[in-house]
């Protein structure tokens, strides 16, 4: 009797130890061994490649996976609004074997569910641009290895400070992105601070325009009549500054009223060097993918997603004026 209960307690111990052992958050790597870079097959879902921004993040990424030697697959949805087709694009990744996928999301809450998904297939990802709502991500189940981005309070305050130094004093507006956009808000609130809190700049309009080239045209000649003092507009993107500028053309007061936007995409760039735009705060999207890539390739090779007590590496690339 005393052999088999000594027996039956050291099994009762080694299944105590076991269950201890494989007990905690998973921030251990998975199992598959290390892939060498030429094995590694990674998908990239970007916002849209309608707009010179996207087209470069695609070229850098691009660039940067024929450095590595790794395969890469790019995506994008039809436009800014196309969030169930996003989301829909993200599933179907799922269903292939990528090692790792890197995405863009329309909105903070949009890629949510797959990105989920991912981790629980413990399919390293990265968050580029625009962030994810990380408190609803991680209460959903989730968490991402990295963030890539550029840091668009910054930017707003640059495009702000800059407009303060070039004018002095007088009424300024802000043309907004998409209401709710995380990036948009993040530059509307950087410039608002800046201008708010400077002696002899007044902020008389605030108004989003989607995005959109003509909806800026229309929101800029509403601003320019209800505000025939205006001075200064900031735009949250080059798309909407080049419909700002139209509009101040059509007024009649390009030399009364300086417009800066936002992206330092070709067309804006032309149009500084042309001495129409004033300045655009110029965004290195090239950069953002290729960093992008190379830390998502760095989690697939360490075989390791992250716990959901574990905060992403957050990375982010400067932005600079681009002026006469």
């Amino acid at each position: 009797m005393k052999k088999i209960f000594v027996m039956s307690f050291a099994f009762l111990l080694s299944l105590v130890l076991l269950v201890g052992c494989n007990s905690g958050p998973t921030s251990a790597p998975k199992s598959n061994d290390a892939k060498d870079n030429d094995e590694i097959k990674v998908a990239i879902i970007l916002k849209t490649l309608s707009n010179p921004f996207w087209t470069k993040m695609e070229e850098g990424i691009k660039e940067e996976a024929e450095e590595l030697g790794v395969k890469v697959e790019i995506l994008a949805a039809q436009s800014e609004d196309d969030m169930q087709g996003q989301l829909r694009m993200f599933e179907d990744l799922l269903n292939k074997d990528y090692d790792g996928i890197g995405f863009a999301p329309l909105s903070p809450v949009n890629l949510i569910p797959q990105a989920v998904n991912a981790y629980k297939k413990e399919i390293p990802t990265v968050n580029i641009d625009e962030k994810l709502d990380m408190d609803e991500l991680v209460k959903s189940g989730g968490n991402v290895n990295a963030f890539v981005t550029t840091d668009n309070v910054q930017v707003g305050e640059q495009a702000a400070n800059f407009i303060v130094e070039k004018i002095q004093k007088g009424q300024v507006a802000i043309v907004e992105g998409k209401s709710g956009n995380a990036s948009g808000e993040a530059r509307k609130n950087g410039a608002k601070g800046v201008f708010e809190s400077t002696d002899g700049i007044e902020l008389v309009a605030s108004q989003p325009a989607d995005w959109d080239r003509n909806k800026a045209l229309d929101v800029v000649t509403n601003m320019i009549q209800r505000y025939p003092d205006l001075t200064a507009i900031y735009a949250a993107n080059d798309t909407m500054a080049l419909g700002a500028l139209q509009a101040v053309i059509n007024a009649g007061k390009k030399d009364q009223i300086i417009v800066v936007g936002t992206d330092g995409a070709p067309e804006a760039i032309d149009s500084v060097k042309a001495g129409n735009l004033t300045a655009t705060i110029a965004q290195d999207s090239a950069e953002i993918g290729k960093e992008s890539l190379r830390l998502l390739v760095k989690a697939i090779k360490d075989n390791k997603v992250l716990s959901l007590d574990e905060a992403a590496e957050l990375v982010t690339v400067p932005s600079y004026v681009v002026s006469e």
